[in-house]
């Protein structure tokens, strides 16, 4: 399996949302990152097909997706970040209904409803309106909805975004076990969400990528460059007006400590550390950087 995006540009106007993106995806879990506005949504709607590129081309195995027509649809899973419920409808009548749009046979259906809503913990609630739900328990529905016709390539925008903590751990479990042997873009602005799960790191920076590196190496880039020290509490605002401060802790003697990133170090007695996934997208995004969720 190879899904491979060539010179993919989408333009409104004279901006770029997505410009000139160039990757080859196998089977594994990409996490997709990027302040507001990166060009997330776009590019993953692109591959979606809700969006039409303005030039490059997708490629499914070697063949043009346009070439594909809906052999290319039976692929994709999809849960877009505003996912659209039917308040009135129960979670079994959901199912079925998107198991229908689909074009699942009605036996078919029935099986993978009821072995998906077990799978997201949904069984005990299937016949409750979803009108009833938490958000977390439609995140989840969302998630099995796009998993019913057990597609090869999983889309999911933004799905954790809302959710307490607790859920967030059940959901990036979720994604886990859904993920083998599929193409799994997870696109967040959480970046501890894929920190835990993603094999891979893609990172968008005004329609392009800037990174896509394996977890396992993505932020050697910035070794050397993540600093911890203790400051006072006049001393520290100064630091935080005048460098990219990742973290700032009030310690018990009146002190503070910050984590800050930086090429060059804020102070004579500032010690580097390890860099993180969230230290690297500071140091990318800076002020356009809104991390949430890190579990440190």
């Amino acid at each position: 399996m190879e899904l491979r995006l060539q010179n993919l540009s989408k333009r409104y106007g004279t901006k770029y949302a997505v410009d000139d993106v160039n990757v080859c995806l196998t089977p594994g879990v990409y996490g997709l990152l990027g302040a507001n506005g990166a060009g997330k949504t776009t590019l993953m709607r692109m591959i979606c097909g809700v969006l039409k590129p303005t030039s490059g081309m997708i490629r499914l195995n070697g063949k043009k997706i346009e070439a594909l027509g809906e052999q290319y649809y039976e692929h994709l899973g999809y849960m877009p970040q505003d996912f659209g419920f039917y308040p009135d409808f129960t979670a079994r009548e959901f199912m079925l209904y998107m198991a229908a749009v689909k074009g699942l046979s009605k036996n078919k259906a029935k099986k993978r409803t009821d072995a998906l809503l077990h799978m997201v913990n949904l069984s005990d609630v299937a016949d409750k309106k979803i009108k009833s739900f938490s958000g977390g328990m439609k995140q989840r529905l969302g998630i099995a909805q796009a998993e019913l016709n057990s597609p090869s390539i999983l889309i999911l925008d933004e799905p954790t975004a809302g959710l307490d903590p607790k859920e967030r751990v059940r959901f990036r479990n979720l994604i886990s076990d859904f993920a083998k042997e599929k193409i799994v873009i997870l696109s967040t602005h959480i970046v501890s969400d894929v920190s835990y799960i993603a094999d891979t790191i893609l990172m968008m920076k005004d329609g392009r990528f800037i990174l896509q590196e394996p977890m396992a190496t993505v932020t050697d880039g910035i070794e050397g460059k993540v600093w911890e020290l203790f400051a006072d509490e006049r001393t520290a605002e100064e630091y935080s007006r005048r460098f990219a401060v990742v973290n700032l802790h009030h310690e018990n003697n009146n002190s503070v400590r910050l984590r800050i990133v930086s090429d060059t170090a804020p102070s004579a007695d500032a010690k580097t550390v390890l860099p993180s996934l969230e230290d690297l997208f500071l140091y990318h995004f800076g002020e356009d950087a809104q991390v949430e969720g890190s579990e440190n």
